[in-house]
């Protein structure tokens, strides 16, 4: 890991950092004035949902390093575990 990944999870210990995994689906919405995207990882069940301002090209089948935390979403009465990332690069 780089010097800024470390510095921000010393300074907030309930962020992970995953390496180096690759990207099974990658959906992009219109938010407002923002673009919502969501992420699903290969072995992993749970969604990684970050906003941007611009769209990205298509992340499927790329390998992605990312720096999250866990967050817990209300749809219709019903709570689903995400993902919100903090930091995300393609590798």
């Amino acid at each position: 890991m780089n010097k800024q990944v470390d510095k921000l999870l010393t300074q907030h210990p309930g962020l992970t950092h995953s390496e180096n995994v690759k990207v099974a689906s990658h959906v992009q919405r219109d938010d407002d004035d923002w673009i919502l995207h969501t992420l699903m990882l290969e072995g992993i069940d749970v969604p990684f949902k970050f906003r941007r301002k611009q769209q990205y090209r298509s992340l499927v089948g790329r390998r992605v390093n990312l720096t999250y935390y866990p967050h817990t979403e209300n749809v219709a009465g019903i709570d689903f575990e995400i993902m919100k990332v903090v930091r995300i690069r393609a590798l």
